[in-house]
């Protein structure tokens, strides 16, 4: 299958190694752009650091960690932390409901943590974690911005230009890059086939902009994780 990769770097590379492996034609183009804070994290007394992208990990560097618990999304957002030089790392091998559980069990309510985040963040979970008692700082460690247009070679393979294979399906790890995937495909003339294409999300939550276009979603994985989203590339059809 030819694959659209639309994740942003540094992420998006290590996606396509993972398709060309696999046998599949990977098309790198990510629809995001993402640029880093100016400036260190705020300085506290916090019990535990919330990281809910890999893309935050840079700030750790400018954060005084040593002993500080890094509580992070899932498994690949845990190991860039912990090659960050982060000790200890809880990994919530999920999403940020599961991020909020880690917390819950682990820190007593009363505890201030540290969310690097970014500029677009969602109300998890630091919504969940106040509501039992938690205190969250917000630390904006990266913004994501759409690039300008759809990438040229994602138009040429939806236009079918002479010579390009079209594309078979394209792979979705956040709500985001999903919508700005949508939004460029639209601006470019080539809304219908984008539609068209196999969408493959990493959760339902990153499907939620295909399906408000009425686009049909080929496949979520039960866990968010890239190893089960892949799996999908073979697997069964999923219904909202």
């Amino acid at each position: 299958m030819r694959i659209w990769v639309a994740r942003p770097e540094p992420g998006a590379t290590r996606t396509a190694e993972r398709l060309a492996a696999l046998g599949h034609d990977p098309l790198l183009a990510p629809v995001l752009a993402v640029t880093r804070a100016i400036g260190p994290p705020p300085e506290g007394d916090f019990a535990g650091l919330l990281l809910t992208s890999a893309n935050a990990v840079p700030a750790l560097a400018a954060q005084a960690i040593a002993g500080v618990p890094v509580f992070a999304v899932g498994t690949r957002t845990a190991a860039a932390a912990r090659a960050a030089g982060a000790c200890p790392v809880l990994d919530a091998e999920g999403d940020a409901a599961a991020l909020s559980r880690l917390v819950r069990a682990t820190l007593a309510p009363g505890a201030t943590l540290l969310h690097l985040a970014g500029a677009e963040r969602k109300r998890e979970p630091a919504a969940s974690l106040e509501a039992a008692g938690y205190r969250i700082r917000i630390f904006t460690a990266y913004a994501a911005e759409p690039v300008p247009a759809l990438p040229s070679r994602v138009a040429e393979a939806l236009g079918g230009t002479a010579g390009r294979p079209r594309l078979d399906g394209a792979l979705h790890y956040s709500r985001r890059s999903a919508e700005a995937a949508l939004e460029l495909a639209g601006a470019a003339g080539l809304g219908g086939a984008f539609a068209a294409l196999k969408h493959y999300c990493l959760s339902a939550d990153v499907a939620v902009p295909l399906v408000a276009a009425a686009i049909e979603v080929h496949f979520v994985p039960t866990r968010p994780s890239e190893e089960a989203l892949l799996a999908g590339l073979v697997g069964t059809k999923w219904t909202s």
